[in-house]
């Protein structure tokens, strides 16, 4: 059945790529914001179904790519203390900070562990009060209402011994932001369906009528990723800025309403700053005045100067969809997995991994 599915994936994914084909009369530059959706486009080949007039420009949608340098080295100050255990996905192990990554401080001793949940971070606070646990919290819409609740659990019972180091950040004042820089060439956005998954769409109308430009929200198969840039580029060629969702078996208008509740509890809209972008305003989240005692950015404060990317990297300008990956010197030869210059390289879903994986 498995095998029955995938042929009927190909040939569908070959219908709506002849239909993309038939529809483009000029050419249009469509940036996918998700760096999931990055992936699977390079993964899948689907670029090369496209007519070359189609141009896609990866985005700065991968949450680990943007989380800011500071970040990551009041991670690792945190970590270093001997009260402290600091909790992390995995993913963000290897990111550079300004001298070092968080897996080279736990190689020297300072108390790194992997969890694969916030509430890991909740119950091991539980299990060892003597300790400071620690949670990095980052990401997008997506994880914040899981990052959310653990907070508020650890609330609930007591756990004074738990805080977070908060890097959330939002999608659609990413996308403002873009629209505002001289120097984007974007004709309209896919925009991720998982987010939209918990915020709903209705961001977005407002983003589309300001700027001129269409909003589609799709997913992350190669069908629902070919079939929103379809849609895209029927409303370029129709001259409509509007936002229309072409993922709504998954994606409400409204969207989870029960998430929405706990995210707005929790926390409240700030400026944030975006590795390789600057700081957006309101474009991130904190931890309102009720869970203050569970802010670990009050709990350990850390004074340092600004920090910038290493000067041969420029995963900023791969961020902000200014330039390719293979279009930096060093990727593929400073720049690798196992020596990786900036977050791009390092992430699941950063636009250099993903070109270096497929042998770009």
């Amino acid at each position: 059945m498995k095998h029955l599915d995938a042929y009927r994936d190909a040939d569908t994914c070959r219908r709506l790529a002849a239909e993309i084909r038939a529809l483009t009369t000029r050419p249009w530059s469509i940036m996918e914001v998700c760096g999931g959706q990055t992936h699977a486009l390079i993964r899948g080949g689907l670029e090369e179904l496209l007519p070359e007039s189609i141009r896609m420009i990866h985005g700065p949608g991968c949450p680990v790519c943007v989380t800011p340098i500071e970040v990551i080295d009041q991670a690792i100050a945190v970590a270093e203390r001997p009260e402290v255990i600091l909790c992390s996905f995995g993913d963000m192990l290897r990111v550079p900070g300004s001298q070092e990554s968080l897996l080279a401080a736990k190689g020297r001793g300072a108390e790194v562990r992997v969890v694969y949940s916030p509430l890991d971070a909740v119950r091991m606070a539980e299990a060892e009060p003597t300790r400071e646990v620690v949670f990095l919290a980052i990401g997008f819409e997506t994880t914040a209402p899981a990052n959310a609740m653990a907070v508020r659990v650890a609330k609930q019972r007591g756990l004074a011994n738990f805080s977070m180091l908060v890097s959330q950040v939002l999608v659609p004042p990413a996308i403002d932001a873009l629209m505002q820089d001289p120097a984007t060439r974007v004709d309209a956005f896919l925009a991720a369906g998982h987010v939209a998954s918990i915020t709903g769409t209705e961001a977005y109308p407002e983003l589309s009528r300001r700027h001129g430009v269409p909003i589609v929200v799709t997913g992350f198969e190669p069908v629902d990723l070919l079939a929103g840039i379809r849609r895209t580029v029927e409303l370029l060629e129709q001259g409509q800025a509007i936002c229309d969702n072409a993922y709504s078996r998954v994606v409400a208008e409204a969207g989870n309403l029960a998430a929405q509740e706990v995210l707005r509890e929790v926390f409240e809209p700030c400026d944030r700053q975006w590795r390789g972008m600057g700081v957006i305003p309101q474009s991130g989240w904190q931890l309102t005045e009720a869970f203050a005692d569970h802010d670990a950015q009050r709990r350990f404060p850390h004074d340092a100067p600004p920090a910038s990317e290493a000067a041969v990297c420029r995963s900023g300008e791969v961020l902000r969809g200014l330039l390719k990956p293979t279009d930096c010197a060093a990727f593929g030869r400073e720049c690798t997995p196992e020596t990786p210059c900036g977050a791009t390289m390092v992430s699941s879903e950063g636009a250099c991994a993903a070109y270096y994986h497929a042998g770009r």
